[in-house]
């Protein structure tokens, strides 16, 4: 991978000269020091990337002269975090972690046990940070596709509008919960018996719960609008922990599928 990755956008399907954002061209020419010259790969995070020479290093609209262009993969499946906020910098580092594994969305959201409340502008501003450490995470890992972080929501609501999920997930301490490996080999099984469904799951949606888990009021709604309850290990996680536990297990099943 070259020494120097932006994000950039094109009006035209096949530009011949990117110019980027103050805050891109920033980075790129100040902070990172890259010189007339320089190959650099510029993605959308829509799945194009361009091979590019940095033809102009002006700092507040650096020019990239395009070489290449290559649209990218996406994975075979699309998975989306449903996160309860944590204490402190939790989220952020949630974020560009779910964004490493592959993650197509990310859904902050409000449960009964949350202890972080935000409101108005100040919400405003949180999402537009995590969508700053989404697109550092893609940045640093190469992934060509930005997660989109949704605005804040209540569990709950969230739970009510998932209908178009293939597969329905909520980590839980209670008892009754499965291991991901046994749910998603049933799922597979019941799948398998139709000719009209894919086997693996297509789109899932995950949700992690706070410090202390979802409520038993919370569990309850879920399981009635059909999520499946999952145990991620008889340890107690932390929220980042488990967030990371949850995504790169669904994501080395799903792969080895």
């Amino acid at each position: 991978m070259p020494d120097f990755r932006v994000h950039g956008t094109s009006p035209s399907a096949e530009p011949t000269e990117l110019v980027l954002s103050a805050e891109e061209s920033h980075h790129l020419v100040v902070v990172n020091r890259a010189r007339v010259g320089a190959v650099v790969v510029a993605f959308d995070g829509h799945g194009t990337e361009w091979t590019c020479e940095l033809s102009g290093d002006r700092k507040a609209a650096a020019i990239l002269r395009v070489r290449s262009r290559r649209l990218c993969p996406p994975l075979p499946y699309a998975i989306t975090l449903g996160q309860s906020l944590p204490k402190g910098a939790g989220m952020d580092a949630i974020v560009r972690k779910a964004t490493e594994l592959g993650v197509v969305g990310i859904a902050p959201l409000e449960s009964d046990r949350t202890q972080v409340h935000l409101a108005g502008d100040r919400s405003d501003r949180k999402v537009e940070k995590w969508q700053a450490a989404a697109l550092e995470a893609a940045k640093q890992c190469g992934n060509a596709f930005l997660p989109e972080i949704q605005p804040l929501q209540k569990a709950v609501d969230l739970m009510a509008t998932a209908a178009d999920f293939d597969l329905k997930l909520i980590a839980s301490l209670h008892p009754g919960a499965k291991s991901l490996k046994t749910l998603l080999a049933a799922f597979r099984a019941f799948r398998a018996t139709r000719a009209d469904l894919a086997s693996p799951p297509l789109r899932i949606l995950c949700l992690i719960g706070p410090e202390g888990d979802f409520s038993p009021a919370e569990i309850s709604r879920a399981l009635s609008v059909g999520f499946e309850p999952i145990t991620l290990g008889p340890l107690v996680l932390r929220c980042e922990t488990a967030a990371v536990y949850a995504l790169s297990i669904l994501g080395y099943e799903l792969q080895n599928t």
